[in-house]
């Protein structure tokens, strides 16, 4: 007598993962019932798959892949982290007081709708979903070619923006604290042109050529060092980040020799960064982690 094979159903959580992707959004697993990224970090970064060039963070390595969410959310309910970035997503996030908080604070959904009125506009309707706290997310997309990084209490009081640098945690997700749910699933709408007025950054004024500051070490260290500085000015749009961090890890190994001074190459990659246009703290970060990342893995000159 043959038995029927059992049909393996998919979790809640690959379930929510997978509805996710289908919106386009690029997502990465979150620690169980918490909303720190599971993923590895740097010091125990294999050096392989995405991270082969150098170590990459959550944000560059979330995917929209079905087989590769399938395989990450196999095993363990992992919560479900939006990079909001890839995905050409900013979502406001409509926070609630802290518990300590004077009691008559009100909550981010009171100061947006306030933020709205003295604007003119209406609330948007777009994809909402309430977070774990109570509060709201609200989901925009972004106008193409356009690069917005997160804001803190810019727009208002608890009223916080995730954009490039950032994720939200995603409907379906669940905490100690309660459950992240759609609240209203209506198509994610752009992002309306008085919002983006308010968040887009202070016009930089004009930069003229890039000057690599001069530097110690040798001429081979320094040809290359200047040569990936002026990669990284060049990189193309929305490969900015991506291009530093390449640029930085193989420009490590001269560090790594002695050839170069960290802290020179450090200055000379900041000043490149932030004159592609990333952040100051973006480009820090980046900086850092590529060249930890290359020093420690560097090989010996004689076998480069």
């Amino acid at each position: 007598m043959t038995h029927p094979v059992p049909i393996r159903r998919e979790g809640a959580h690959l379930s929510a993962a997978l509805a996710a992707a289908e919106h386009g959004w690029h997502l990465f697993p979150l620690r169980p019932a918490d909303k720190r990224p599971a993923l590895h970090g740097e010091a125990a970064c294999p050096l392989t798959g995405d991270c082969a060039g150098g170590h990459r963070k959550w944000e560059y390595r979330a995917t929209t892949d079905p087989d590769r969410i399938r395989r990450a959310w196999a095993d363990r309910p992992f919560n479900i982290g939006i990079a909001t970035g890839p995905s050409g997503l900013l979502v406001v996030d409509l926070d609630m007081p802290k518990r300590n908080s004077s009691t008559d604070t009100p909550p981010g959904v009171t100061t947006f709708k306030a933020l709205c009125e003295r604007a003119g506009q209406p609330v948007p309707t777009t994809y909402r979903t309430r977070t774990a706290s109570g509060g709201h997310h609200l989901y925009f997309t972004t106008p193409p070619g356009t690069r917005l990084g997160n804001t803190a209490g810019t727009l208002a009081p608890l009223v916080d923006t995730r954009a490039w640098g950032g994720y939200v945690v995603a409907a379906g997700s669940a905490t100690p604290g309660g459950r992240y749910e759609v609240i209203d699933p209506a198509p994610v709408a752009p992002l309306p042109d008085w919002l983006l007025t308010l968040l887009q950054p202070t016009p930089r004024q004009p930069v003229g050529p890039l000057a690599v500051p001069v530097v110690s070490g040798s001429r081979a260290g320094r040809a290359a060092l200047e040569r990936e500085c002026r990669r990284v000015v060049a990189a193309p749009e929305k490969q900015g980040n991506n291009t530093l961090n390449r640029s930085a890890f193989k420009v490590g190994r001269f560090v790594a020799w002695g050839d170069l001074a960290r802290h020179e190459v450090e200055e000379a990659f900041q000043g490149a960064g932030e004159t592609r246009g990333l952040t100051a703290a973006e480009c820090r970060a980046t900086i850092r982690s590529a060249l930890d990342s290359s020093i420690r893995t560097a090989r010996p000159r004689e076998t480069a």
